[in-house]
């Protein structure tokens, strides 16, 4: 993908005329003349071209208000307002451009230019590598550090938000930034274990004249921990459907060709198959001792953190289920659980976990330590996490794959059934030695999604780990990353 040139000897009036001109050949041409590989790069190098105009537009906010434009139209600090009137914005779209510019953009000081205060963000925007949703997010993430951090770490988090936006989608850098906060705010001063036991509550509203009762609250991140596996179970499509007779109520001894089934005749939302799942919870005959097993293991809260984290306390752990706990709640919940320790190589793939005999289906200890490295779906872009996930051969059983840890990943079933034989097929394949990612699994879309059919990982589920670790240096802590536990409440 390439970013195009520029316009030489122009000024900026011939620029916006060359640019309607463009525009213009954009609408009415077709786009038919192009081979699917063709069409592809052509609508990437459009998207590149157009997060560069982004930056464009940071140059005329920024210009509106050296000009004190808003003040001269009656509108005295209110640079919102004049865009809403001169462009026609409307009020958030006008809100949110005044504030990219003021984090993005060139800011003048005493008559003085000076670099934008996001100015890695603002680089990879200005070569078409960021997007502005991107920007938007990093802009929030950066907003909660607290004012009091080191400003040299405060960069280093910046740099580390903008390198993994070029390659990540904008929904991945909230975890990411989870992460980088953890580790900028390991005592608590951003959001204090007390501040967070004084907001837990859980309010059930009074019925209503139809006998519905509404519910809400705050859960703290050990009970949001203990939950999410529950659901993960109980709420699975197919699982306690009061509409379905046939719907099993309980995984424990079910066939998976029947949960299939019903999964096949549920058509409840999310919120629907959670209710149900508390309701068939609180039964008497129920109860968590009663779950039995899902994908493999005990129904239960898996939690996963760094040797690191442990020795220093600080930083976020995370669960099966795709959530994070503060780690000195994940210490206090590890108290009571049965600890699995897991040795991971430098590239932070498990060492060698095997089958004594020739063996399909992975066995439980070669699970947690999928969940406990990959932590959800390794296909580039989803967010399933781990409870989602089945165990994929990267070569297939059938083709003599051995049920090795070295030839494991997780998929989730949507992600499961992409994978095949065909050109409109995904593959799987261990990252080469000479990688960025050497040892992880690379998944290579269909050439009508990536014609250069080059392997791709995904960073959603532990790039924040991998990212906020590196800040962790500046602070001299000391790390060893080969090593993680799994902690299993």
């Amino acid at each position: 993908m390439t970013s195009g040139g520029g316009v030489s000897g122009g000024t900026i009036a011939d620029a916006i005329a060359m640019l309607a001109a463009a525009t213009d050949i954009l609408l009415t041409d077709s786009l038919g003349g192009f081979s699917d590989t063709e069409f592809v790069v052509q609508m990437q190098e459009f998207e590149a071209a157009k997060r560069r105009l982004a930056a464009v537009d940071h140059r005329f906010v920024g210009e509106v208000r050296t000009r004190n434009l808003p003040e001269k139209a009656g509108w005295k600090n209110h640079t919102g307002k004049y865009l809403q009137q001169v462009l026609r914005l409307g009020h958030a779209e006008a809100g949110a451009r005044v504030n990219a510019a003021e984090q993005l953009g060139q800011r003048q000081v005493m008559g003085q230019v000076l670099e934008p205060n996001l100015a890695w963000v603002a680089a990879a925007q200005e070569q078409g590598l960021v997007s502005s949703d991107h920007a938007r997010r990093i802009v929030q993430v950066v907003r909660r550090i607290p004012a009091i951090t080191d400003p040299e770490l405060v960069g280093k988090a910046e740099m580390e938000l903008a390198h993994f936006a070029t390659r990540s989608t904008p929904d991945d850098l909230p975890k990411l930034g989870d992460r980088i906060l953890g580790f900028l705010d390991p005592d608590g001063r951003l959001v204090s274990e007390e501040d967070r036991q004084a907001r837990r509550g859980l309010i059930v509203g009074k019925q209503g004249v139809d006998g519905m009762s509404s519910i809400s609250g705050q859960l703290t991140p050990a009970a949001r921990a203990l939950l999410d596996p529950i659901f993960a179970d109980l709420a699975q499509p197919g699982m306690c459907n009061p509409d379905d007779p046939q719907s099993p109520q309980r995984a424990k001894g079910i066939h998976p060709d029947t949960l299939h089934a019903a999964a096949r005749r549920d058509t409840r939302s999310t919120a629907q198959r959670q209710h149900d799942a508390l309701v068939a919870l609180l039964r008497p005959e129920m109860g968590p001792a009663n779950l039995g097993q899902h994908r493999g293991l005990p129904v239960s809260t898996i939690i996963t953190m760094s040797l690191a984290e442990v020795e220093a306390a600080a930083g976020v752990a995370t669960t099966a289920s795709g959530g994070t706990v503060p780690m000195e709640e994940a210490l206090r919940l590890a108290e009571q659980s049965r600890p699995f320790l897991t040795i991971f190589d430098h590239a932070g793939r498990p060492l060698h976990f095997g089958h004594a005999k020739a063996h399909r289906l992975a066995h439980a200890d070669q699970r947690r330590a999928l969940i406990a490295t990959e932590r959800g779906c390794t296909r580039p872009g989803c967010d399933a996490p781990a409870t989602l996930c089945a165990v994929h051969h990267v070569t297939e059983w059938a083709k003599g794959g051995p049920t090795d840890i070295e030839n494991l990943t997780l998929a989730c079933d949507s992600c499961h059934s992409l994978i095949g034989e065909g050109p409109d097929k995904w593959k799987t394949v261990v990252m080469p030695p000479e990688s960025e990612h050497a040892g992880r699994i690379g998944w290579i879309a269909p050439a009508s999604i990536d014609p250069s059919q080059t392997p791709q990982v995904n960073d959603r589920h532990h790039a924040g780990e991998l990212k906020a670790a590196s800040l962790s240096t500046l602070r001299k802590r000391r790390t060893r990353p080969a090593v993680r536990c799994g902690l299993r409440p």
